[in-house]
């Protein structure tokens, strides 16, 4: 009796304690997030940061910043709570989620966090392997797993700690229904933040009375973030600021349609004359949807940029929508491609071109290095991604095929690219799927034909999605190809048609095999990269003839044998890796 007695004043001690932590954390949250708002994030979005003034802190959105902060970070204990932020496409809800997931103090409340984008189509596996790169220590094998045992590993690696997840743009109760029961409740303060246009989603996903809605900024926040973005570190000239907040005016609150003006108005000449053009072109863009005002101020600034800045702005289509692209491998593809001029360093003009493009608020920054000055990942915005597809289809410089489609390229298509769609939990490991996808695909490449209506004549680079495991690509018949630039592809072996495809400058490949490369690849004069992805276990074996392959200055391979270069052939310049 005794013993029960002191159990019960013991719990009773321990919930005292628990309350009077959870008060001070209470009390201590605004000042803390304040200060900690100094503190320089290394992930940030480009609009997170275009949103942002010299000091690194936030152009508006203090309300709700400050109650997302106090729903994170009130009480070290209670259970798990999910809080959504709710509002249209473009108004800056990714960017808040970023802001307070980098936040400092956040990071120190919370033992892990992770983050993962969901996207309209989206796939269980793909979200479950985002937030265990974040939770575990980099294990490759994760990639390889299926989705039953990474949502184990993901409970696991959750259990007894206080996570923070943030499961960024879902757009409906499916995506949350499919990984809702990966998140442990233990009842130590635990939160998710979700980002959602869909109230509906918000409704079902959230925790009662947690919703965050976010609305158009006000004009007071409008000027100062257009402003912020226009002329930063700057003071705005007099004469330029009633020109200014006509156009902001115009603009309807919209932070991404004010960012990309601002952007465009920033690499513009700085004259009363040009402003007053971009003022008259954004007036007439007016309508009640401001989706579709977006749009078309995207597509303004789309067509102030120069012919090389489309084509590196187009290509991200070539990736699936919310992809996150590695900045090594946009670089050389945009140079096997030929979007830059042939001098100089090329690989850092390329990233000037890139940093443009984020500094015009088209190209998202996703993550940064661990000093903040390179971009190591990035990506567009969805209603960026819907202009980029309009442009692209409409000059025909794209074709996507996937499982929804059963079209050919059309006379003139330039790049093709073959996706998986995400809906679908069944990888590419099907062959039958994936032969009756690309059966009139490989037909046409092995008809060949000098008639320059074939759909494949100006064919120049070829990506395959989601494809790690097929042994039949060699029907594809590859040496039909004779202008092809860049190949991404999968394979069982090395295909020597690919041998004959001597302007070939990128080259990509998936295998879980085993094998060698042989020594003819030194024709291919032009090449400039070779990667092949596989498991641990695989093992590539280069001849020393691979040192006559004079332009290749990038290999990235997981296990290899690579003989030492002759003497005579050792060129400081190159990157081989």
């Amino acid at each position: 009796m005794q013993e029960k007695k002191a159990r019960e004043r013991l719990c009773d001690s321990l919930k005292q304690v628990a309350e009077e932590i959870d008060r001070v954390q209470e009390e201590s949250t605004q000042y803390k997030a304040k200060q900690s708002s100094e503190e320089y994030f290394v992930q940030a979005s480009s609009s997170a940061k275009v949103i942002m003034n010299g000091k690194n802190n936030m152009v508006g959105r203090r309300d709700e910043r400050e109650r997302m902060m106090a729903e994170l970070t009130r009480g070290f204990s209670g259970e798990l709570k999910v809080i959504p932020i709710v509002g249209m496409g473009g108004i800056g809800k990714t960017t808040l989620a970023k802001e307070v997931f980098n936040d400092a103090f956040i990071r120190s409340h919370f033992g892990v966090r992770a983050w993962a984008t969901i996207s309209q189509e989206h796939n269980v596996k793909d979200i479950l392997v985002s937030l265990l790169h974040s939770t575990k220590e980099k294990d490759d094998t994760v990639n390889t797993e299926d989705e039953s045992k990474l949502a184990d590993m993901l409970q696991k690696s959750l259990k007894s700690r206080r996570y923070l997840i943030v499961l960024d743009d879902m757009w409906s109760d499916k995506a949350w229904d499919d990984v809702r029961l990966c998140f442990p409740s233990e009842n130590n303060g635990s939160r998710i933040l979700l980002t959602t246009r869909n109230t509906e989603v918000a409704c079902s996903a959230g925790t009662t009375n947690m919703s965050l809605p976010i609305g158009i900024m006000c004009p007071v926040e409008s000027w100062g973030l257009f402003k912020s973005a226009a002329f930063v570190n700057e003071a705005l000239p007099t004469e330029f600021e009633t020109v200014g907040k006509q156009i902001v005016d115009q603009c309807q609150g919209l932070p991404l349609t004010i960012v990309v003006v601002a952007g465009l108005l920033s690499k513009s000449k700085r004259t009363i004359e040009v402003w007053g053009s971009v003022a008259k072109d954004v007036k007439s863009f007016f309508t009640n949807d401001p989706d579709e005002q977006c749009l078309h101020v995207l597509g303004l600034s789309y067509n102030h940029l120069t012919s090389d800045l489309k084509a590196c702005l187009l290509y991200f289509e070539f990736f699936q929508e919310d992809s996150e692209v590695s900045v090594k491998r946009l670089v050389r593809l945009w140079i096997a491609e030929g979007f830059l001029k042939l001098e100089g360093d090329l690989e850092e003009e390329a990233k000037n071109r890139l940093q443009d493009l984020v500094d015009r608020c088209l190209v998202l920054v996703s993550q940064r290095s661990a000093d903040g000055r390179k971009i190591k990942t990035c990506r567009i915005h969805d209603l960026v991604h819907e202009l980029c597809l309009r442009e692209a289809q409409s000059q025909n410089f794209l074709f996507i095929r996937n499982d929804k489609t059963e079209s050919v390229p059309r006379v003139g298509s330039r790049w093709i690219s073959i996706q998986k769609s995400r809906k679908t939990g069944v990888e590419f490991q099907d062959e039958h799927w994936f032969r009756s996808l690309t059966h009139k695909l490989c037909w046409l490449i092995r008809t060949p034909t000098d008639d320059d209506n074939s759909p494949l004549r100006r064919i120049r680079s070829i990506f395959l999605f989601a494809a790690p495991s097929l042994s039949n690509n060699s029907n594809l018949e590859l040496c039909h190809l004779n202008v092809i630039r860049v190949l991404d592809l999968s394979f069982s072996s090395f295909p020597l048609q690919i041998l004959s495809l001597f302007l070939l400058r990128y080259l990509s490949f998936s295998t879980r095999n085993s094998f060698g490369i042989p020594g003819e690849l030194r024709k291919l004069l032009n090449l400039q990269t070779f990667i092949v992805r596989g498991p641990v276990s695989s093992f590539i074996k280069f001849p020393e003839l691979i040192w006559e392959a004079t332009q290749l200055r990038h290999l990235k391979l997981r296990n290899l044998y690579l003989p030492d270069p002759p003497s005579s052939s050792i060129d400081g310049e190159r990157n081989l890796f």
